[in-house]
């Protein structure tokens, strides 16, 4: 899978920004592409992609094409209720409950993720008039993790423009302050954006995030690779619950349950298996046109 990302980036990064990009996307856009799976025993593969290029995983993205794939009848799994891709970062099973088996409506999906780890605790950032500490761990991706009161910057959708600016500084900070490579694989490496973290705003949640992306991309829900990365932190800290249960809330005000459930090792690294459990609603189904001669064919992008 990370030979296609390869290929996806070299090939058909067109086709991502026509998607991603203005007047058909837009900043904080995310997608997914099916492919043919690259192991016998799964379903699928999948490929991520955003104004930022392309990713390796999206916890909140397998959810979503989980449940697209399903109700529109893209892939045949085993009881119509599991299914297997895989990522660049690794293999994911989604294990699918419906509203009604005869309506194929699904109602929620929990995805177990590829191991996720703590790479580098307590990195000093240095920003212009603030120092503070950030965690950098493997979700998926490698993000750098902050409190989001010693950022300066409160986890509030009306304050997205300093959450941008905030996060791009951060990630750009930590990226050049240290190495992040993956122990097995060599191309899930970089710091892929900033994760901030806050009380929780809504009754029966742990914790409230928000990530962004290096390019100042801003997501809306808590990020099921954001979610792993931060309970590998919590896990190391030992933080998290006893029952290894945890209640992360997005700056939408929905939430993702995560569970630990298991633990492993990568090479010398300690790493832990999270599931991710959420529902996905479709909105539309859209055809989309690149005429030759039409200028924003490949979209366009304003820096945030």
């Amino acid at each position: 899978m990370s030979e296609k990302r390869l290929w996806a980036e070299r090939r058909a990064d067109a086709v991502r920004k026509n998607l991603m990009f203005e007047p058909r996307g837009h900043a904080d856009m995310f997608g997914a592409a099916l492919t043919e799976p690259v192991q016998t025993a799964s379903d699928a593969g999948l490929l991520f992609m955003s104004p930022a290029g392309f990713h390796p995983m999206s916890g909140h993205g397998v959810i979503a094409v989980a449940t697209i794939a399903l109700e529109r009848r893209l892939l045949t799994a085993p009881d119509n209720r599991r299914i297997v891709f895989d990522t660049p970062a690794g293999p994911v099973r989604a294990m699918v409950e419906y509203h009604d088996q005869d309506d194929g409506g699904v109602s929620r999906v929990t995805a177990t993720n590829p191991p996720s780890f703590v790479l580098h605790p307590g990195v000093d950032v240095l920003l212009p008039g603030r120092r503070l500490r950030a965690d950098v761990a493997f979700g998926g991706e490698f993000y750098a993790i902050v409190d989001a009161e010693s950022a300066g910057v409160p986890l509030d959708s009306g304050r997205l423009g300093d959450l941008r600016n905030a996060g791009k500084a951060i990630a750009a900070a930590v990226d050049a302050a240290v190495v992040a490579r993956h122990p097995l694989e060599a191309s899930l490496s970089g710091v892929a954006g900033t994760i901030f973290t806050a009380p929780p705003q809504g009754r029966g949640a742990d914790l409230r995030t928000s990530l962004v992306f290096a390019n100042g991309s801003v997501d809306r829900s808590p990020g099921g690779t954001a979610m792993s990365a931060v309970m590998a932190v919590l896990d190391a800290m030992g933080l998290l619950p006893e029952n290894g249960q945890f209640v992360s809330e997005g700056l939408s005000g929905e939430v993702l349950e995560g569970r630990l459930a298991g633990r492993t090792q990568l090479g010398p690294t300690d790493a832990v298996i999270v599931s991710i459990a959420g529902t996905a609603h479709i909105t539309g189904d859209h055809v989309f046109y690149a005429a030759d001669d039409d200028p924003f064919r490949n979209g366009f992008s304003f820096s945030s």
